[in-house]
């Protein structure tokens, strides 16, 4: 299993939207808003890091108002 983190940054005021949406997808098992250089950060469990990229490209990154992302691999 691959847990990570994906870092996103929004359009503004399109974090609160985003959230749900983002919450939705699959292989995504949390999602927050939250303050600093990112506006959101959510987090995966997948079975494969291919999942994982799946997931970010084709998801995240094609939903309205998304407009960088960020993914971290957790590592232990």
């Amino acid at each position: 299993m691959v847990h990570a983190f994906i870092m996103v940054k929004t359009a503004a005021g399109k974090s609160e939207g985003l959230l749900a949406e983002i919450a939705g997808l699959e292989s995504v098992t949390d999602a927050h808003i939250v303050a600093g250089n990112y506006d959101i950060i959510a987090e995966i469990d997948a079975p494969e890091v291919y999942d994982v990229l799946q997931t970010v490209s084709s998801g995240l990154q094609g939903l309205g108002g998304v407009t960088d992302t960020k993914t971290y691999i957790a590592m232990a």
